[in-house]
């Protein structure tokens, strides 16, 4: 039974190293929309729903993880010339998950600052957009008054 528990745990831990795989593919496709001229929000939002999804599988598989590792810690423990292979192969894993995680860390701060750029840019044509609609509401006005002379003999004593 022990034994068992052992390789789904080494199961978990490889499911969670392929989800920070994914999580690092959607953090480089991230990365290239937000460095294109025209920003495309609709492929950025689909990419980061995809990586919010992957974020919940790994906080499910840790949260399993950490359930059945109590379980069998002191087994584990007990044991250590037993699962000697096995512990070795999920220090592995646990390093290369830790290496995966500072590498989403790194670019999920890199896109950060990627998509403050964009979303600034975003603002400033928005903004442009909204100053040349005034310039050109005004300038529309002033032609229409333009045509409008006022009345010359108009008596105003009266």
């Amino acid at each position: 039974m022990e034994q068992n528990c052992v390789q789904i745990l080494a199961r978990s831990l490889e499911k969670k190293s392929q989800a920070l795989s994914k999580i690092i593919e959607q953090n480089t496709l991230q990365e290239t929309i937000l460095k294109q001229e025209e920003f495309d929000m609709d492929a950025f939002e689909a990419s980061v729903d995809a990586q919010n999804k992957l974020v919940e599988e790994l906080e499910q598989l840790d949260t399993g993880f950490e359930a059945l590792y109590e379980r069998v810690r002191e087994d584990m423990m007990v044991n250590k010339d037993r699962y000697h292979q096995e512990i070795a192969s999920m220090k592995e894993l646990i390093q290369q998950i830790t290496d995966k995680v500072v590498t989403v860390n790194a670019g999920n701060m890199r896109n950060k600052r990627l998509a403050e750029n964009q979303f600034k840019k975003v603002r400033e044509n928005i903004r442009n957009g909204i100053s040349k609609s005034k310039v050109a509401r005004g300038y529309y006005n002033s032609m229409n008054n333009l045509n409008h002379v006022p009345p010359q003999f108009y008596d105003s004593k009266k």
